[in-house]
């Protein structure tokens, strides 16, 4: 598939989860500039309410599932494929990260994220640019059945450098999500 969509052909629709929760947080605004620069044929939608999924319960994780948990679940089901758009807390993904990927493993096997090509990218104000956190989500998401495109990672210290307004993290960042655009779905096994 490439990036330059044929006018009649469906978009093809990137869900991103973010890990920080903050309203105005710099990974959130990350998210807001690939959504708004996204490639012709591509829609970015950042997937609201991760927040208010409770902790992962499979006694909750019934046909009567809560309602955040069914909101998410259709926004990233809905998707072709899924961006993970996070910072790094305590060198690891931050809790409601790894908690929607719980619930999006679920059933599992069959879970929303399942076969979906899947990247990471964020900043974090350390040297380090969250590669720990980068490199947690894209695991969690492999083993929950997600396709992890290895490629589609950028994780940008924010010490020298405006994240939002450097022109060579904007492609980096846009280059990635190109890259997982451009990946192919996992084929069911038979």
């Amino acid at each position: 598939m490439s990036t330059t969509a044929h006018p009649a052909a469906a978009p093809v629709r990137v869900a991103v989860l973010l890990g920080s929760l903050r309203q105005a947080s710099v990974n959130r605004r990350l998210a807001e500039l690939l959504r708004e620069q996204a490639p012709a044929g591509v829609e970015v939608e950042i997937v609201e309410g991760l927040g208010d999924l409770p902790f992962y319960n499979e006694d909750v994780d019934t046909a009567d599932a809560p309602a955040a948990v069914r909101r998410v679940r259709e926004a990233v089901a809905a998707a072709d494929r899924v961006l993970a758009v996070t910072p790094e807390y305590n060198g690891t993904m931050p809790a409601a990260l790894n908690n929607a990927l719980d619930w999006l493993s679920r059933p599992y096997g069959q879970g929303a994220i399942v076969g979906k090509p899947f990247g990471v990218v964020g900043t974090t104000p350390t040297p380090y640019g969250g590669k720990w956190a980068h490199a947690d989500a894209a695991r969690s998401a492999g083993i929950a059945g997600a396709k992890v495109v290895e490629a589609v990672v950028v994780s940008q210290p924010g010490v020298d450098v405006d994240v939002l307004a450097d022109d060579e993290v904007r492609t980096r960042l846009l280059d990635a999500l190109r890259l997982l655009v451009d990946a192919e779905p996992a084929t069911a096994a038979a």
